[in-house]
Parts: structure tokens; C-alpha cells; sequence
């Protein structure tokens, strides 16, 4: 989800305008594990991959222009105030392939959980060099350290990209986030399928990352895009450029039924109207959850809708329960301690100037959906606010409670009929919440949540 980055502090200004939230029932989160990956956790590019991929960032400097020195070029956090920016503590170029930017993740037989590493440092433009990867890992939850049991690498040999691909005469043709922009991902059989937000596609690829197909979105029968989607170009004189769907508002979610028959691709942000207005009801947004049945090869027609809290929230995954109900994470444009916010509107890189607030996981009924096609949300936990009354945070305590203050947080998955798992996208070195002046680290939660998974 990070191709709106440098939009996101601006954007957040709305949401203090934002419509009041519903009046759904809050359920307690009690903390029971908590387990860290060091930002800086780096794997090489693959032995026949192309030289430059042993190097990651060399375009994500302020000026978009090449960097090849590693660590030269100092991250600062994207929600900084412009007259303020606020250093991460890390430095790009980065000597091998971040694993970093978890976006989506899902439990596996064995108990260890697959999760994927995202575009890369935001945009097209900036990700040639970024490696798209999913990683088998395990959180240890007594130690606190986060195993990472192995990783494996998207590539196109056999040509099923549609497109002309950054790696496009190699021999492996491995994917970056120059081509697509990964933000979720699902196990169905000997199968994996991503849900991409440059097209919006999705990808099937088999367990080593190899493409299988690329399936083009489709609401209501019809094709719809990004801005992004090769497909569109820039016209010769200003003029309008035709889209549904904005940059950075695919497929940030995607779920599956129980059965693996389905998979549910959720948007990230409201598709766009003829009129280029986002769709709405009553005057909230929603966002549109397809269904895509998996052995066709193709969408449904059937959509379900969900409909955000504020206007400028966005969601981070999305992950079902059981056939009916599910998780959706939706949250705000925000980062950081609120006790520790910048005072009288004096921007400083010492502070937050946009502190989290609006951090949420809500559980969504769709065998309750109304006749529009709108699901029911039954109640929500706040990120903003667990019990740690044992003790367990590795950081980010105080006062018997734990904060997870991160600007995004994109990986919610049911473990059993107590727990959750939770977990945040670092986008490094852009994102610093937890800590000022330091690059946030990849964090997994253990939630303790019986009444929340139980509720009707």
C-alpha cells in the first residue's frame, strides 16, 4: 500500500473532519505474545538473478534519480511535516533485498505463517531494484525473535505477464516492484494467488513463485484500472486520463472461503464513479469486496460492500473466520504516541505530527448483508488500545497496555478460537511509529480475543 506515501499527510487533514464512527460494540484484546523482525533483515537476490538486483533502492531517493552508493541517502518518515521531516535512522541504498513491508499472511498447516513483502519502497518508479518475495516465517513467541524458515522469489519464465516486465530478456525473468505491487496473498491447493494493486490483478503462481495466470478485475462485468495499469498512458496534451479505481487502491485484502472455492479481492480504496467521484451511500464510502471462483478462472459478478468509518480510512487486510464472517483491518493515515504529538501546531522532527488514533480490526458478517449487498460489521477491537496486564510487550508499553501505533498495519489471520495474529508493514525506511527518530521494526502480535471472534 505504499504508492500514496507522500500523499498520506495532506490526506490525513480529513480525517479530522471525518463522519462519526458507528456505534459498534468494542471488544477487549488481551496481549499474549509479542515478536520482533529487525527492520534491517535482508536476504541476497537469487545466484541467476540480474547483478543490480543484489542492490535495493538505488531509486527511492527524494529525486526519483539513481543512487548507487549504499546507505547514502538518509529515510524519513513519508507522514513527516515537509518543513520538518523526521529521519527513520536508516539509510538507501540497502545491500541485498528487505524483508520487510509484510502485507498480508496466512496460518499454514504447520503453524508457521506465509506472508509476502510488498512492492518494494512505494511506487513503480521507485521499486525496479525491489524484489517481489514471500516468506515462510515463525514467531517465536517466548523469545520474541521472528524465524524466517524460507523465501521465495516471483518470476515469469514462461511469459504469462502480459506486459513488458523490468527483467523482461533474462533468462528467470523475476519480478520487482517496477511490475507489480503485491499487498495480499492466499494458499488454495498447490497454488498461491496474490492480489496486486498496479492493475488491479490477481496472480497465480505455483509454490515456487513461477506465474501461472494474471486474471484482469472485473465489477459488475466490466473491466476496471488503475492509473497504473500498463494498459493506460499519459495523453499527448492535458486531458483526462480514465480510471475506476485510484493509485494504491487495489487489491490491499484478499480472503478465501474455508473451501478454497473463492477468494474475496477487497479494494483498498472506493471505486470511482462516471462522474470521478468515489462510490458512496448515505454519504459514507465503501469499498468493494468481488468474488472470484477459483476453478472457473473468473470473477462472479457478485460483489459485497464494506463501508469505511471516516472518508480517508483504508483497509489492511482481510482474512475470513469461517464461511460467513471475517476480519478487515481499517485505519487511519496516522503514526505514533499521541503523548508524544508535536504542541500548538509547531511542526518538529522531535514529534509526531500526525499521531495514530484510528487503528481498528473489525469482524464483518456477509451471510448478513443487506439486500445492497452491504455487509454487517459486529463489533471491532482497538489496536490503540490492548491489555498487556502480564507484561508480554517487547515494546511500546505503559500502564498494563500496548499500543500498535503504525501508519500501516496490513496482516490480521485467525490462529484458533481464542487468538489472532496482528501484524504491521514497516514500509522501510519511510515509516517510524513506534519510536522517534528510528525505523519501525516488523512486529506480530498475539491477540487474545474470545468474545470479539464469537460475536453476532
Amino acid at each position: 500500500m505504499k504508492t500514496h506515501l507522500l500523499l498520506a499527510a495532506s490526506a490525513t487533514a480529513l480525517l479530522l473532519a471525518a463522519f462519526p464512527a458507528s456505534a459498534q460494540t468494542k471488544y477487549p484484546a488481551t496481549l499474549e505474545g509479542h515478536a520482533i523482525l529487525p527492520a534491517m533483515t535482508l536476504v541476497p537476490a537469487p545466484a541467476d538473478a540480474p547483478q543490480d538486483l543484489q542492490i535495493s533502492g538505488r531509486y527511492a531517493g527524494p529525486a526519483g534519480q539513481r543512487v548507487d552508493a549504499p546507505e547514502s541517502v538518509p529515510g524519513m518518515s513519508a507522514l513527516s511535516d515537509k518543513a520538518a521531516p523526521r529521519p527513520t535512522g536508516l539509510s538507501l541504498p540497502f545491500k541485498g533485498q528487505p524483508v520487510q513491508g509484510f502485507s498480508g499472511i496466512r496460518k499454514l498447516p504447520d503453524g508457521s505463517y506465509l506472508t509476502i513483502s510488498d512492492n518494494g519502497f512505494g511506487s513503480k518508479a521507485n521499486s525496479p531494484d525491489a524484489m517481489l518475495m514471500f516468506h515462510i516465517v515463525k514467531p517465536d513467541w517466548k523469545s520474541g525473535a521472528v524465524e524466517r524458515v524460507s523465501t521465495g522469489f516471483l518470476h515469469d519464465p514462461d511469459r504469462k505477464v502480459p506486459f513488458r516486465i523490468v527483467n523482461e530478456n533474462t533468462p528467470k525473468r523475476y519480478l520487482t516492484g517496477g511490475d507489480f505491487d503485491l499487498e495480499s496473498v492466499q494458499p488454495i491447493g498447490d497454488f498461491l494467488y496474490f492480489g496486486e494493486e498496479f492493475g488491479p490483478y490477481l496472480i497465480k503462481t505455483d509454490k515456487s513463485g513461477k506465474v501461472l495466470q494474471i486474471f484482469e478485475t472485473k465489477v459488475d462485468g466490466k473491466l476496471v484500472r488503475s492509473p497504473d495499469h500498463p494498459a493506460l498512458a499519459m495523453p499527448a496534451v492535458p486531458g483526462p486520463v480514465k480510471f475506476e479505481v485510484r493509485r494504491s487502491k487495489g487489491f490491499e485484502g484478499m480472503a478465501a472461503s474455508p473451501d478454497g472455492k473463492f477468494l474475496y479481492p477487497l479494494l483498498e480504496g472506493p471505486l470511482l464513479t462516471e462522474s470521478g467521484e468515489p462510490e458512496a451511500r448515505d454519504g459514507k464510502r465503501f469499498l468493494r469486496i468481488l468474488e472470484f471462483d477459483v476453478a472457473k478462472g473468473e470473477y462472479t459478478g457478485k460483489s459485497f460492500k464494506y463501508t469505511l468509518e471516516a472518508p480517508a480510512n483504508a483497509i489492511g487486510d482481510f482474512n475470513m473466520i469461517d464461511a460467513g464472517t471475517g476480519l478487515i483491518i481499517e485505519r487511519d493515515d496516522t503514526e505514533g504516541d499521541a503523548a508524544q504529538a508535536c504542541k500548538d501546531g509547531a511542526m518538529k522532527a522531535d514529534c509526531f505530527n500526525v499521531p495514530a488514533k484510528f487503528k481498528r480490526i473489525y469482524k464483518i458478517d456477509l451471510a448478513q448483508a443487506d439486500a445492497d449487498g452491504f455487509v454487517k460489521k459486529l463489533g471491532y477491537i482497538d489496536l490503540m488500545d490492548i491489555q498487556d496486564p502480564n507484561k508480554v510487550a517487547r515494546a511500546g508499553a505503559k500502564d498494563g497496555k500496548l499500543t500498535f501505533p503504525f501508519f500501516t498495519i496490513e496482516n490480521v489471520e485467525v490462529v484458533d478460537a481464542d487468538h489472532i495474529i496482528v501484524g504491521n508493514d514497516n514500509n522501510l525506511p519511510f515509516s517510524s511509529g513506534r519510536a522517534l527518530g528510528k525505523s519501525d521494526d516488523n512486529e506480530l502480535i498475539l491477540l487474545k480475543v474470545t468474545d470479539f471472534l464469537k460475536a453476532k
